[in-house]
């Protein structure tokens, strides 16, 4: 009621029938996580049901550790990061997007909160893969962090407690994406 700008939720959404709740609710996406690492068809059940564009499925990726190996080093982690799945975090992306994802969140939870850039190799990594959407997540502290993510193949960036806690703008973070070449809107 109060937004006017496109609204993404997360959380706790496991069937199609929560996606429909969602977006009744107000949401224009709903974004996946675990539960379409548990029950993949969940993504098709509600790209199906409500296009491509309402689906978002959020990959939450970590280079390997920890004994875990998979094809391209990097694994895919639920909960936030603290479980690990063993499921390599690109054909996971691909698959996901071929099973009706519209729009991929690549969280790279090693970059995550430490504010030293995002994981471009992930990010080009993964858009050699896909034709969705990506929205690039984890790792973002100065300005110039934000075109490398962009140039890297990533179609939006995000970025949360550098705004949170005052210490970038929105609007310099515009302006240095577009002082470097990028359209912004």
């Amino acid at each position: 009621e109060r937004l006017f700008i496109p609204l993404t939720i997360g959380g706790g959404v496991r069937t199609a029938d929560d996606v429909a709740r969602a977006l009744r609710a107000g949401a224009d996406k709903v974004s996946l996580n675990s539960a379409a690492v548990t029950n993949p068809q969940v993504l098709t059940e509600a790209a199906d049901r409500f296009g491509a564009q309402c689906v978002v499925i959020s990959v939450d990726a970590r280079r390997c550790r920890d004994g875990v190996v998979t094809p391209s080093g990097w694994e895919v982690t639920t909960h936030g990061g603290r479980r690990s799945t063993g499921i390599d975090a690109l054909e996971w992306a691909q698959r996901a997007a071929e099973l009706g994802a519209g729009e991929i969140l690549l969280t790279s939870m090693d970059a995550d909160g430490t504010k030293d850039g995002y994981d471009v190799p992930l990010i080009t990594a993964v858009r050699a893969l896909v034709d969705v959407p990506i929205v690039a997540s984890g790792g973002a502290g100065r300005l110039e962090h934000f075109a490398p993510a962009v140039d890297a193949g990533a179609d939006a960036v995000l970025a949360a407690s550098v705004f949170h806690f005052g210490e970038l703008s929105i609007a310099d973070v515009k302006q240095a994406l577009a002082d470097s070449g990028h359209d912004v809107r």
